[in-house]
C-alpha cells in the first residue's frame, strides 16, 4: 500500500482484523477506547492513556495498518526487557496476520540487526535505534547497513524519551589523541574552595561559578599567571568541571561507585547507565573526586539528539500515561498533538493531600510509621523515592523494624519486572526509585480490593509534576481502587530552593510542633508553582539545546548525504570528476583573472601549482592563448588532468578505480568530519563567554559554525583530489584490502541527521562555484 489515503481507507477493516486476531491468539479483545488510541497513533499523534489501560495492545492496531506500506514500523520502548517482551507477546498477533517481527537489543551483531530491521515491525529501545543510525553513517560497506528508511515510529513512554532524555545527545566516541593528568592536580585543590567566597552555587539552574577570589586562588594553587589566557583555557576548563563534580553531583544520587568505576544513575528511572559517560571531561573529574582510575578522554565521532533523530521519521506517534502537562512542548518541538484517551472504567483512585514536615527525619519517621500500619492491615504499598540513597536508608530502617519488603532500584534492576508484578499482593511492601519497572502492570492480589487497593507513598516531590503523576498512576488501574499520598519536608530540595522560607514562617505562625505535619491548599499551590518554574526552566534548556543542535543537524545532513552517496552509488567517477573540475578552476584563478592582462599571466607559477596539485607536468606555452580567458584555461587544465587520471585508472582497471575512489572519499569525509565535530565542540564551549560581551551566543555559533563548515567542505574536496592524484599505483589492489582500519574501543554514550533512504543521484543542477551553500544556511 503506497500512500496515506489508501491506508486511511483500510483503517476500519485492518483494525477489525487485528482485534479478531488478538482474540484468537491472545484471548484479548481491544476495548473501544483502545481503538480510539489506535486511530490517534495512525494519525501521528500522542495518545495519553492511563497506566494499565493497555497501551501495548493498542499499538498493534496502528503498527499493523502502517506495516502494510511495506516500509517498516519501529516500536520504541525504554529498555531491552520491554522490547523483547512486547515483540514476543504482540508478535503472536502479527504472525497470525502473516507479518514478521524483529527486535533490536544491546549486544546484537550487524547481521542480526540487519535481519531485525528487515522485518515488517521492529521493536527496540530509543538508544539502539539512534546508535544504529549513527553506526550506519560510519560504515564502509553498503551490505552492512542495518536500518531501512525511517518510515513510522510508535514511541512508548514518549514523555520519558522525547522530553526527559532530550537534553542529552547520543554520542559515539573514540579515544582522543592525548589524555591529561590535570584532573588529579585540579581535584587536589578543590577541597580548599569555600562556597560564596570562592564560588557561587545556583541549585535551581544547576550551575557552579568561580568568583574573582576563586579564580585568584586557582591561579595561585595551580601556579598559573592568568586562567583566562588562551594558553590556559584547558586548565580553566578542568577547574570548572572539577567544581561541578564536587558541588553539583552527589554520590549515590547522581552516580554510584561500583567495581572502582563511576556509573551514572538515570535521574528519571533510577537505573544504572553502565557504559554511559558524561562528556566534556566531567566524568573524569568525578573519577578524580572518587579516587578511582581516570579513563582516557574520548573524542566525538558521531552524535545526534533524540529530538533530531525522531523528527526524521516520515510519521511519528507516541503513547504514555502522562503527556498532557507537556502538550505545548510536544507541539512546538515535534509538531505532535496530544489526545487524552478516556479510561475503559471510571478511575476511583483517591489522591490524598500532601503532608509537610519541618525536617527530613520527621518526614521519613512518619512515612515508616505509615508503611508499618499499612503492612499490618495487609494493604500493599509502593514507596517512591528519588534516589538510591533514600531507598536503601528506608530499606535498612524497615529491616530493623522487621517489615519484609522488596527494593527496586538501579542496583537490582534484573528482577524489576517480577518485583513490580508482585507489588499488588497482600502485605507487599515495595520500595522503588522513581519509575523503575515502568511498563509492567501491577495487578491486585486476592483480597486487596477490599483493603482499598494499592497505596502509593511518595517520599518526595519530583521537579516535574509528570513524574509524580507517573508514580500515582501505578495505582487505580482499570477501575481498581487505590490511593496515593506524598510526604514532604521543608528540607526537600524543591521546597528549600523554591519558597521553603515562606512555608516555614506559616508553620511557625501556626505553632506546628516537631513531628507534626501541615496539609493546606496554599502549600499544594506553592509546590505546583515551584514545579511549573522548574519545568519552564528545563523546557528552555531543551529548546536551547535544540537551537544549537539544529546548526549541527544541517551540517550532519549534508555530510551524511555525501557519505551515503559515496557508499551506495555504483559509479563515483562523475562525482570525483566534478571535484577535479572545481579544483582546476580554483588553481587557475589563483594565477589568472580577467583583470590581469594576458601578457602578465604567471604561467610559470601556474605550471608549478598544477604539478603540486595534480602531480603531472603541463606545458602551457603550447596552448594557443590568443582568445583564451580564465574559464578556457581552467577547462584545458581540467581536460589534461582528466586524461592523466584515466591513464592511471587504466593501470588498475575501472572496478578497482571505483573501489579506490569510494575508500578515499569515505575515509577523508570521516577523518575531517571527526575533526570538525571537535572544533564545533570547542566553539560551543567558548561561545558562552561571548555573552558577557553583549553578543548573542547562538548567532555567533551559527555564523562561525557556517564559516567552519564551508572550510570543511573545501578541505574534503581538496584532500580527495590530492590523494587520488598522488597515490602510487603499482598493481591492481584486491578490493578487500581497501578497507579502513577497525575503530578501536568505540564508546556509545548518552552524554552532555537525515538518514538517506536511497542512493543519492543529482536531480538538480550542480552547485556552481559562487552558489549558496547546499545546507540551506546561505
Amino acid at each position: 500500500v503506497a500512500n496515506k489515503e489508501l491506508l486511511d481507507d483500510l483503517l476500519p477493516e485492518s483494525f477489525s482484523l487485528v482485534r479478531e486476531a488478538s482474540v484468537r491468539t491472545l484471548g484479548m479483545r481491544h476495548f473501544d477506547v483502545q481503538l480510539i488510541g489506535g486511530i490517534a497513533l495512525h494519525n501521528g499523534m500522542i495518545a495519553e492513556m492511563k497506566t494499565g489501560e493497555g497501551k501495548t495492545l493498542m499499538s498493534t492496531l496502528a503498527a499493523y495498518l502502517n506495516a502494510l506500506s511495506g516500509k517498516g514500523v519501529h516500536i520504541v520502548t525504554v529498555n531491552d526487557y520491554l522490547a523483547d517482551r512486547d515483540a514476543q507477546w504482540m508478535g503472536e498477533i502479527y504472525r497470525f496476520l502473516d507479518l514478521s517481527t524483529g527486535v533490536i537489543i544491546h549486544d546484537m551483531n550487524d547481521q542480526e540487526r540487519k535481519q531485525a530491521y528487515a522485518a515488517d515491525i521492529t521493536y527496540g529501545t530509543n538508544n539502539e535505534f539512534g546508535f544504529d543510525y549513527l553506526r550506519d553513517n560510519m560504515k564502509f560497506d553498503k551490505d552492512s547497513l542495518a536500518q531501512k528508511e525511517l518510515n513510522f515510529a510508535i514511541v512508548d513512554e514518549v514523555d520519558s524519551i522525547l522530553i526527559d532524555e532530550a537534553r542529552t545527545p547520543l554520542i559515539i566516541s573514540g579515544p582522543a589523541e592525548k589524555s591529561t593528568h590535570l584532573y588529579t592536580q585540579v581535584n587536589a585543590i578543590l577541597p580548599g574552595f569555600k562556597k560564596d567566597e570562592d564560588y557561587t552555587l545556583d541549585e535551581e539552574a544547576k550551575t557552579a561559578t568561580l568568583t574573582e577570589t576563586g579564580i585568584a586562588k586557582g591561579e595561585k594553587l595551580l601556579n598559573v599567571d592568568n586562567l583566562y589566557d588562551p594558553a590556559n583555557i584547558e586548565v580553566l576548563h578542568h577547574l570548572n568541571q572539577a567544581l561541578k563534580a564536587h558541588t553539583l553531583f552527589k554520590r549515590d544520587t547522581d552516580y554510584i561507585v561500583k567495581n572502582n568505576q563511576v556509573v551514572i544513575v538515570d535521574e528519571f528511572t533510577g537505573r544504572l547507565m553502565s557504559g554511559r559517560r558524561y562528556s566534556e571531561g566531567l566524568h573524569q573529574a568525578l573519577e578524580a573526586k572518587e579516587g578511582v582510575k581516570i579513563e582516557n578522554e574520548n573524542q566525538t565521532l558521531a552524535s545526534i539528539t533524540f529530538q533530531n533523530y525522531f523528527r526524521m521519521y516520515d510519521k511519528l506517534s507516541g503513547m504514555t500515561g502522562t503527556a498532557e502537562t507537556e502538550a505545548p512542548e510536544f507541539k512546538k518541538i515535534y509538531d505532535l498533538d496530544v489526545l487524552v484517551i478516556p479510561t475503559h472504567k471510571p478511575m476511583i483512585r483517591k489522591d490524598l493531600p500532601d503532608l509537610i514536615y519541618k525536617t527530613r527525619k520527621e518526614k521519613y519517621d512518619a512515612a515508616i510509621q505509615e508503611i508499618i500500619a499499612l503492612h499490618k492491615k495487609g494493604q500493599p504499598v509502593l514507596v517512591g523515592t528519588i534516589s538510591i540513597d533514600v531507598s536503601e536508608n528506608l530499606s535498612k530502617t524497615l529491616k530493623k523494624k522487621g517489615v519484609p519488603h522488596n527494593v527496586l532500584n538501579a542496583k537490582h534492576h534484573k528482577a524489576e519486572a517480577e518485583i513490580i508484578a508482585n507489588a499488588g499482593q497482600k502485605n507487599a511492601v515495595t520500595i522503588s526509585t522513581n519509575m523503575a519497572g515502568r511498563g509492567t502492570d501491577i495487578k491486585l492480589g486476592e483480597g486487596v480490593v477490599e483493603l482499598g487497593g494499592l497505596h502509593i507513598l511518595g517520599t518526595s516531590r519530583h521537579e516535574s509534576r509528570r513524574i509524580d503523576n507517573q508514580l500515582r498512576g501505578r495505582a487505580g488501574r482499570q477501575g481498581d481502587p487505590g490511593s496515593s499520598r506524598f510526604y514532604l519536608s521543608l528540607e526537600d530540595d524543591l521546597l528549600r530552593i523554591f519558597g521553603g522560607d515562606r512555608i516555614h514562617k506559616v508553620m511557625d505562625r501556626l505553632g506546628i510542633e516537631d513531628g507534626e505535619h501541615i496539609e493546606h491548599s496554599f502549600i499544594s499551590k506553592a509546590i505546583e508553582n515551584a514545579q511549573s518554574k522548574v519545568e519552564g526552566h528545563n523546557f528552555e534548556i531543551r529548546k536551547h539545546l535544540l537551537e544549537f543542535d539544529d546548526v549541527m543537524n544541517q551540517q550532519r545532513e549534508v555530510i551524511y548525504r555525501q557519505r551515503r552517496q559515496a557508499l551506495l552509488e555504483k559509479d563515483l567517477k562523475t562525482v570525483v570528476l566534478d571535484m577535479m573540475e572545481d579544483k582546476a578552476w580554483d588553481v587557475v584563478t589563483g594565477f589568472v583573472t580577467d583583470k590581469i592582462p594576458q601578457k602578465d599571466w604567471d604561467l610559470e607559477g601556474l605550471e608549478k601549482e598544477i604539478k603540486q596539485v595534480f602531480n603531472f607536468d603541463l606545458d602551457l606555452t603550447s596552448m594557443p592563448l590568443s582568445h583564451a580567458g580564465p574559464d578556457d584555461l581552467a577547462d584545458y587544465v581540467f581536460e589534461q588532468a582528466k586524461t592523466y587520471y584515466e591513464t592511471k585508472e587504466a593501470m588498475i582497471g575501472a572496478d578497482q578505480a571505483r573501489s579506490l575512489e569510494r575508500f578515499v572519499v569515505l575515509q577523508t569525509v570521516d577523518t575531517r568530519w571527526k575533526e570538525h565535530l571537535l572544533a564545533m565542540d570547542h566553539l560551543k564551549e567558548g561561545i558562552g563567554l561571548r555573552g558577557y560581551a553583549q553578543q548573542d551566543p547562538l548567532r555567533i555559533y551559527k555564523k562561525e559554525g557556517f564559516d567552519m563548515f564551508q572550510d570543511l567542505m573545501a578541505r574534503i574536496k581538496d584532500e580527495i583530489v590530492d590523494i587520488l592524484f598522488k597515490i602510487q599505483i603499482t598493481a591492481a589492489v584486491p578490493a578487500e584490502e581497501l578497507q579502513p582500519k577497525p575503530r578501536q574501543e568505540l564508546t556509545f554514550s548518552h552524554a552532555s541527521e537525515d538518514a538517506v533512504k536511497k542512493p543519492v543521484k543529482r536531480t538538480t543542477e550542480k552547485v556552481q562555484r559562487n552558489d549558496p551553500c547546499p545546507c540551506g544556511s546561505g
